[in-house]
């Protein structure tokens, strides 16, 4: 019941590369075994990994007492790396209560220390998340609120700094500015980026919102994380009609930044914008409206290679004819299209034959809209800029007042500008995944979009329960979190963008329609739900062995415990469950939504019942899940394990 071993994980693709550099050392923690030798653990031995990568030369081995080499680093880098990696004993909660429909939703809401909810999701989400947006915390010195283990002194910092001489003397001025107060926020985003690119698809893809007093540190540490040339963009958002401006100096800055990176670069294919108004296309063919509006372009283009079977002569309306060099003043040339391509052109309104100013009969195509030169309808995209100039903060602020009644948070983005950033990418029917959700605008955007083109999206939303001040205006209206201003949003949005889908359909969906997915499931980060109970004899007393009898925790629902196995076996929180009662035992299900299998079947019920067992391991689950205490006896589990083993041999069989 603890969260993935990311070290471990590393050290078996390590291992799996280079076997001969694996080994075994006594475990740190002293532990002991049975006989009372010290227990063995894999190790990697450094030593022959640098002669196996050095190949004899040491070309790619940095040397131990090399000083000068490119590299990005800060006081608390190495804390921040150990911190990614190190595992914790927590898990998340399901909290039906506060969720909406969720027996059929596939989103979440998580409520946690973001840092703690990625480690979780690690095994059930991992490389099954397409986009990632993020609207970090811009080190201002107003909004850092993470509170990791990396805050230090002004003497540790200025110590490991070396700022100090063999006298004590300091070697330089430290002011406030210098160095601390950006090393903490590096530390604070450098192991939640490592986490969040092993949720990525391998052509998944990460935006990050940022403005100038980080880009610099944010986009090192994302060439770090996600490798240089997996770097897509520094998208700039030019925030219409309002924000930051107050707050700038000498200039008047109201843009913003969006970086973006990729898992894989050569997996991902950013999709155009729709063109929608281009000026060139201004004549229209009222018979055939459907293809929208057109320009002219000639079919005698001199400037491609010149093929004998594409030049041929077209008969002109006064039973003349044109050829190419006609139409490329009389140089050598050919038509774009074949003479069946050309007639078929002609016989289906793509073609217009008209004399030019200079009087000498042109051939021209038609360059639809919406139509290509096939016939095939389209809606034609260019390539996006990469500066946007769309989208009010402004605008977004009275949205979220309007819908929530009060002006509740201070600053919130676009959801209109999340929902561009959705669009670029392919992820129709994939999960995204915002770990600073503040006010959930990707989750209104991602609702917004999948009402307007039928997308099955799914949303993944995580946010500290930061407490809003006693005297906000949204701690006045009822609010005593971030997350529940969150929550509140996205029913708010969800009824909305249900409601406007009716009027739209004059009240109805189509029979085939599925509905829209507006409900979320509400997890909480909370400690184990296992005890602690690794005791030596001589810790143990009386009182200690009657609290060891369970080593679950008294206040641990069967669906703490349920959720909590999930995720220790890597499966994803929104698949579909149900409840039901077989002979007064409650039997869980959980079923696969992509196969026919039953994942997971699970009884905590004391004392279960042999019938109830049978009929569990006739249904054939994948997994099987019972707690200690559902036995009367190690007699009674036993012949659990062996019921499974003759009805259903392929189940896998847990108990806790």
């Amino acid at each position: 019941m603890e969260s993935l071993d990311i070290t471990k994980a590393n050290i078996d693709k390590i291992a799996e590369m280079f076997p001969q550099v694996v080994t075994e050392v006594a475990d740190p923690s002293g532990a002991v075994d049975e006989n009372g030798k010290p227990v063995l653990k894999k190790a990697i031995d450094f030593e022959k990994l640098k002669l196996v990568l050095s190949a004899g030369t040491g070309d790619y081995v940095v040397a131990d007492d090399e000083r000068e080499r490119y590299e990005f680093t800060w006081v608390g880098k190495r804390q921040a790396m150990i911190d990614a990696a190190t595992p914790i004993r927590k898990t998340l909660r399901p909290c039906p209560e506060e969720s909406k429909d969720w027996a059929t939703t596939e989103n979440l809401y998580i409520e946690g220390d973001n840092l703690e909810v990625l480690k979780l999701l690690q095994e059930s989400y991992l490389g099954k998340v397409k986009m990632i947006y993020i609207d970090p915390p811009y080190n201002t010195g107003k909004d850092f609120i993470y509170k990791d283990n990396f805050v230090q002194s002004r003497e540790e910092y200025e110590g490991e700094l070396d700022m100090f001489d063999e006298e004590g003397n300091r070697l330089f001025q430290n002011t406030e500015t210098n160095g601390r107060f950006h090393s903490d926020w590096c530390s604070m985003i450098y192991p939640r980026l490592q986490l969040a690119r092993n949720l990525l698809t391998d052509d998944g893809v990460i935006f990050i919102s940022i403005n100038d007093a980080e880009i610099e540190n944010l986009k090192k540490i994302c060439d770090e994380v996600f490798g240089e040339g997996n770097f897509i963009a520094d998208l700039i958002w030019s925030n219409k009609e309002g924000g930051g401006s107050s707050d700038s100096k000498l200039f008047r800055i109201k843009h913003e930044h969006i970086l973006c990176f990729a898992r894989s670069i050569e997996n991902v294919d950013v999709r155009g914008v729709a063109i929608s108004n281009e000026d060139r296309y201004r004549q229209q063919d009222e018979y055939v409206a459907e293809r929208g509006r057109y320009y002219l372009q000639k079919l005698g283009m001199g400037s491609i290679q010149y093929s004998e079977s594409l030049d041929y002569k077209i008969i002109t309306p006064d039973g003349g004819y044109v050829t190419p060099a006609d139409n490329n003043n009389g140089k050598k040339a050919c038509w774009r299209w074949s003479k069946s391509k050309f007639d078929w052109g002609v016989m289906n309104d793509f073609v217009i034959i008209q004399k030019d100013s200079s009087g000498i009969w042109t051939i021209y195509t038609k360059q639809y809209l919406n139509c290509d030169n096939e016939g095939n309808m389209i809606q034609r995209s260019q390539r996006p800029m990469g500066i946007i100039d769309e989208y009010s903060s402004t605008q977004a602020s009275k949205l979220l007042q309007n819908l929530l009644n009060e002006k509740v948070f201070d600053y919130s983005k676009p959801y209109e500008l999340i929902s561009y950033l959705i669009d670029r990418i392919d992820c129709t029917n994939n999960v995204i995944l915002d770990f600073f959700s503040g006010s959930a605008t990707t989750a209104h955007a991602v609702m917004q979009l999948n009402a307007e083109d039928g997308g099955n999206r799914k949303f993944i939303m995580v946010q500290l329960p930061e407490v809003c001040d006693p005297n906000s205006e949204a701690a006045k209206a009822g609010y005593k979190t971030i997350c529940e201003i969150g929550k509140e949003r996205i029913r708010r949005a969800g009824a909305k963008i249900t409601e406007e889908q009716k009027a739209k359909n004059n009240g109805l969906f189509a029979e085939d329609a599925k509905p829209l997915d507006t409900g979320f499931r509400v997890f909480k980060l909370d400690k184990t739900n296992m005890k602690d109970v690794y005791y030596a004899a001589g810790q143990l007393s009386q009182k200690d062995l009657w609290d060891t009898v369970s080593n679950i925790k008294d206040d641990r629902s069967d669906i703490d415990l349920l959720y909590g196995c999930l995720l220790d076996w890597g499966v994803q929180l929104t698949m579909p469950h149900t409840t039901e009662q077989i002979e007064s035992f409650t039997v869980h299900t959980v079923d696969s939504p992509l196969t026919d299998e039953i994942d997971l079947i699970a009884c905590f019920d004391s004392n279960v019942s042999e019938t109830v067992v049978r009929t569990i391991a006739k249904r054939k689950p994948t997994r099987a899940l019972f707690r200690d205490s559902s036995f009367a006896d190690s007699a009674n589990k036993i012949n659990v394990f062996e019921i499974f083993k003759s009805i259903s041999p392929d189940t896998t069989v847990k108990v806790i």
